[in-house]
Order: C-alpha cells, then sequence, then structure tokens
C-alpha cells in the first residue's frame, strides 16, 4: 500500500474512474486524482447523499474502525469523517493529539510515525491533521505504515479532502460539466460559459485554498476557468500555487484589490478567515489586521467592513453580486461574512458542510474496498 519513496511523484494520476485503483490507498494530495476519479467521487457521493436521505446509511462498513488523529482542532472535519464512517456502519477510535488533549502519548515524546503505526494495530484507516507542512505525506509514504491514510490538513500545506467537497459543491450546485466520459451534466440548471471563482481572505495560510486552486485548474473541466485572487498584501497567494496553476490549460489567474470588481461576473465566491494562529506571533497578527484598512487603502474594499481583522461579506455587497453566484466558506468563521447573509439563497455554505460528509463517506468507501 505504502511507497518507500517519500515522492508524491510516485502516487500523480494514480486515482482513476477504476474503483480497484482508490482500494487500500493513501489520499495525502489533490495531485493524485485524473479528472475520471474526481468525477468517481462525484458520483458516488451523490450516491451516499441519496442513501442518507432515504435510509439513514447502510452496514457496508460494519466492522471497520477508523482512527482519527488530530493534531490541530477541527470540528467539521473530524465530525464528519465520523459521521461518514458511522452512517456505513463502521466505527472510530479519535486521538486529540493537540497541546491541551490527552489521548496522545505524544506528550511523553513519541513520534507521529510511532503513534500511527500503533493505531494502525487496531484499525483500518487512518485520518490525520498535523501542523507540520509534509508531515501527513511523510508518514503515509514512509517504510512504517501499512494501511492507508487521509490527509486532513498538513499545516499550510493540503486539505485534499475540504477541496474535493468544495469543488464537489460547485459541481453540484452550478451544473458543471468534466471533460471526461459520463462528465456530461443534464440537469436543467447546467452551468455554460466560463467558470469564475473568487478566493477571498487569507490566502498566504489558508490550505482549502491551496488545495482548492490545485484542484479546479488540473480537472478538465469544460468551461474556461477563471480565478481570481483578492486577499491583503502580506497575505497573497503563495507564489507556489500560482507556479502551479500556472502549468495547467484553459486556466487564467487574476489578482484583485478592489473586491467589488473581483465579484463583477463571478460564479463563486469562496471565503477565508484571517488565521490567528498561522502568525508566529500577535503582534504580526495585529499588524496584519490593522493594516488591511488603512485610510490609504480603505477606498479600495468597498462592500467590505472592517471588524476584528475580518472581512465582511454583507447584504449590501450580496445586492451588487451576480444573482447566480454562490458563497461559499470552509468554516469556522468569525466575522466575514455577516450573519445576515446567511438566509440569501445563494450562501451555501451550510449545504458546503453536508457535502462533506457525503464526500467522505464516498472516499471511505472507495479507500475501505466497498463503494
Amino acid at each position: 500500500m505504502t511507497s518507500a519513496s517519500n515522492d508524491l511523484s510516485a502516487v500523480t494520476n494514480t486515482l482513476t474512474d477504476d474503483v480497484s485503483s482508490w482500494e487500500g490507498k493513501n489520499l495525502i494530495s489533490v495531485t493524485q486524482m485524473t479528472t475520471s476519479g474526481l468525477l468517481r467521487v462525484f458520483q458516488t457521493a451523490q450516491e451516499m447523499r441519496d442513501l442518507v436521505r432515504s435510509k439513514g446509511g447502510d452496514d457496508r462498513l460494519k466492522h471497520k474502525v477508523l482512527a482519527s488523529v488530530f493534531y490541530e482542532a477541527s470540528t467539521r472535519t473530524s465530525c464528519s469523517f465520523q459521521a461518514a464512517m458511522m452512517r456505513l456502519g463502521g466505527t472510530f477510535l479519535h486521538v486529540d493529539g493537540g497541546k491541551g488533549g490527552n489521548t496522545s502519548a505524544s506528550k511523553k515524546g513519541e513520534s507521529l510515525e510511532d503513534t500511527i503505526r500503533c493505531l494502525e494495530c487496531y484499525t483500518d484507516v487512518t485520518v490525520l491533521r498535523h501542523p507540520t507542512t509534509g508531515s501527513v505525506q511523510q508518514v503515509a509514504l514512509g517504510d512504517g505504515t501499512v494501511k492507508p491514510v487521509i490527509n486532513a490538513g498538513d499545516g499550510v500545506g493540503e486539505h485534499p479532502t475540504q477541496a474535493l467537497l468544495d469543488f464537489f459543491t460547485i459541481f453540484d450546485e452550478l451544473g458543471l460539466s468534466l471533460d471526461v466520459d459520463n462528465g456530461n451534466n443534464t440537469a436543467d440548471n447546467s452551468h455554460t460559459g466560463p467558470l469564475v471563482v473568487v478566493l477571498l481572505g487569507d490566502l498566504k495560510h489558508g490550505r482549502t485554498v491551496h488545495s482548492l486552486a490545485k484542484l479546479l485548474a488540473r480537472s478538465s473541466l469544460k468551461h474556461e476557468l477563471v480565478l481570481r485572487y483578492c486577499a491583503p498584501a502580506s497575505l497573497e497567494m503563495p507564489a507556489h500555487v500560482k507556479e502551479y496553476v500556472q502549468q495547467c490549460t484553459n486556466v487564467k489567474q487574476e489578482e484583485y484589490s478592489d473586491m467589488s470588481e473581483a465579484v463583477k461576473g463571478a460564479n463563486v465566491l469562496y471565503v477565508t478567515r484571517v488565521q490567528k494562529e498561522r502568525f508566529e506571533t500577535t503582534e504580526d497578527y495585529e499588524k496584519v489586521k490593522d493594516d488591511v484598512l488603512t485610510p490609504m487603502n480603505i477606498h479600495i474594499y468597498v462592500g467590505l467592513n472592517h471588524h476584528q481583522g475580518a472581512y465582511v461579506v454583507d447584504t449590501s455587497l450580496m445586492e451588487a453580486a451576480p444573482q447566480g453566484m454562490i458563497v461559499m466558506h470552509p468554516l469556522p468563521r468569525v466575522d466575514e461574512i455577516s450573519t445576515d447573509v446567511d438566509s440569501d439563497p445563494r450562501a451555501c455554505y451550510f449545504r458546503q458542510m453536508e457535502n462533506g460528509m457525503f464526500v467522505r463517506m464516498a472516499i471511505l468507501a472507495l479507500i475501505l474496498g466497498a463503494p
């Protein structure tokens, strides 16, 4: 199941529409999936949604056990994986490896590799979140692990299952088509023309937007893709992500400082919070927070209010935004989307969270050989 090499290129484009390509495999990066493999996940997620809504679930993963190992705080990712496992008849063990956690031997000096290897003695698959970028890849592709590992976020690196549920939400809400066999969307709301996605907020630290930008860019959409980046100067999209996207075909990248301009003609507004926990010091965070709306810059942030260091998408912005533009957020939100927006049918972040369980049910079923 694992490779003796930590080189991710060895598993690039290995997860396809063939269900056997998923069984027993790690999921570390969005680069592992072909477009046909992406469609396989989406179709399986739609089946899981139908299953949950009609029967609540089934027992295809009965007697399977998930190790839920989180060295950083999580609500949605950990709970949706746990719910996904239980909806399919399995169960889970949870390890809180964070600073305040009491269930991890890391406090005794145990290495991450040893922790995962020990948990594999009791479980069938591991979902791992860790604050160090590249740590999940190192564990999954090293010589120690013998069972599948799923990346639930590694520092500011990647969050592939979040990117999958985000893309699935866009695919489902807008009626996108993929340029593969059976990839045409025949729904009445099927999307035509370019797909314009605005990524807003802390793009430097946001692993969700890193993974989503790469996944959208590398997938064979039957639409031109336009990625618009809108962020404070110190929180711009990292160069390595933009360089990766630039290598993909049928993709344009644009950068905006005026959000009211960025959302013109947009299909998706993907909002992220400023991630206080990623700054080295509170002073660094406060400086960025205070610099977002200085007297010199305040005129360019039309439609954004400054409150506790966050952007606020409010009803006035939504009134000026395209009627077909959906608003997404990986959550948790702090102040960057006003609760007044929640009642707008274009606000789909809670539908997005529900999709997370369906997508993770699909991933677990595929990896554990029971799609």
